[in-house]
């Protein structure tokens, strides 16, 4: 058994001393940001991560952030690990251009699994918040909410037609033909991947294709006055985009992970960098909050992830805009998590194992601060410390088996290279979901954890 005299736990040791020194402690009140702001400064994308897809407190954090972020520094979009057609009825919503009566309402788009994501009680009250801050503004100064995701094959196709059916129904005609392609499928996304990847079905990839050009001719078409036409041309354009990068989504995901994360995080960044545009077309360059996975937004080149070839969005947003973008990722030890147990499943109030030994979420407990920020962008300090050594992170997405934590839920980065700010918060709880169903509130019972998992 190693001891504290071993080289690895003394370097681990000194490690955790100088840590101490440069952990900037949050107190929990409303200025508890003040540094964080400070380090993005000028920057026009905030990358703010999350450890897992199911914490409160990660959720409440960014929130508070991105509350800032927009009231003190001018941002003008939040865009979100979720569907394009579902955050639009959201953006609509907070714009007052929509009939849903409150925020409950204006979620209830998102019911694809994992729907507590983006319908829980944090996600609720920051959507009413943005609501009563856009109220009595120009429609160029409000802030819009969007998603940046493609899992929408089927309702994007949707969209689509209806925008057509309501601009030009010989145009909707013609669209309807190309898309009928999918028939087959019966709206299963991953039915269609399969046939079309094994050839058991034809591949619809030129009808996509060709129906994206022609939404692109249209969109050009739009005059380039801000309004609600300009936004709608907008909005359905995307939608054509999703459903040609989902279509090849579909049929790559059975030829192994790299490709199709690969091609998920580029259609993330590809839809970013069209929102940029869209938003500054007529004014100020737009400045972005942008909610996603640690796995997403932290610099893949500095993980196990691009040891493997998988880039994501935040090395690509770095690679594209430098220190215009600011990559912030979340940290915790222990608490409880709210997650499925396979993919579909209903979600449980999941309690989190304290970090491995040796992980970043061990070395950070061991610093002894309940909640902290670490400035690995401005502190050369604090990046020398840190240096270039590899160590274990948790990333606990929409699934948490903590009977195979070591393998399910942790990977290698070097942090000084990954993040420009890492926020940890030791103990956490679970988000709670609009629709908690049966299971979650049962927990786990302390005397059979975690044998009874």
């Amino acid at each position: 058994m190693a001891t504290r005299e071993s080289p690895a736990l003394r370097a681990e040791d000194e490690l955790v001393r100088g840590l101490r020194q440069h952990l900037q402690a949050l107190p929990g009140t409303s200025g508890d940001h003040d540094a964080l702001l400070e380090l993005i400064g000028p920057a026009r994308f905030a990358l703010l991560g999350e450890a897992s897809h199911g914490t409160r407190e990660f959720y409440r954090e960014r929130i508070r952030i991105t509350q800032r972020l927009i009231a003190e520094k001018d941002f003008t979009a939040v865009a979100v690990e979720a569907d394009w057609p579902d955050a639009w009825r959201v953006n609509r919503y907070v714009r007052g251009l929509s009939d849903d009566a409150d925020a409950v309402a204006a979620l209830s788009g998102f019911q694809r699994f994992p729907a507590w994501m983006w319908r829980n009680t944090e996600v609720r009250d920051f959507v009413e918040w943005l609501r009563d801050y856009n109220k009595g503004r120009g429609r160029q100064s409000q802030v819009g909410f969007y998603g940046i995701d493609l899992y929408s094959l089927f309702t994007s196709i949707q969209a689509v037609l209806a925008y057509l059916d309501r601009v030009d129904p010989d145009a909707a005609r013609g669209a309807r033909a190309r898309y009928a392609c999918f028939d087959h499928a019966n709206e299963d996304s991953q039915a269609y991947g399969y046939g079309a990847s094994y050839g058991i079905t034809p591949t619809c990839e030129d009808e996509v294709v060709q129906q994206l050009r022609e939404m692109n001719r249209r969109a050009r078409e739009v005059a380039p006055v801000p309004g609600l036409e300009r936004d709608e041309a907008f909005y359905a354009q995307q939608n054509a985009r999703l459903v040609h990068n989902a279509e090849e989504y579909y049929r790559t995901m059975f030829r192994g992970r790299v490709s199709s994360w690969n091609l998920r995080d580029s259609h993330m960044v590809e839809t970013l960098q069209a929102l940029d545009r869209h938003l500054g077309a007529n004014g100020p360059q737009a400045r972005i909050a942008v909610w996603a996975h640690n796995s997403h937004l932290g610099d893949a080149s500095a993980t196990e992830m691009g040891d493997a070839g998988e880039w994501n969005v935040g090395q690509l947003v770095r690679d594209r805009y430098g220190a215009a973008a600011a990559l912030v990722g979340f940290s915790t030890h222990h608490g409880w998590v709210t997650a499925a147990s396979e993919w579909d499943d209903p979600p449980h109030r999941k309690r989190v194992r304290e970090g491995l030994d040796g992980s970043w979420e061990d070395i950070f407990h061991q610093a002894g601060a309940e909640r902290f920020l670490l400035d690995l962008r401005g502190n050369g300090a604090l990046r020398s410390l840190v240096g270039p050594a590899r160590r274990l992170q948790r990333a606990i997405g929409v699934i948490y088996r903590p009977e195979t934590e070591r393998q399910s839920h942790y990977f290698f980065t070097r942090l000084a290279e990954q993040f420009d700010a890492m926020i940890h918060i030791d103990r956490t709880d679970a988000l709670e979901p609009l629709d908690k169903g049966a299971t979650w509130h049962t927990g786990e019972a302390p005397e059979t954890y975690p044998s009874a998992l």
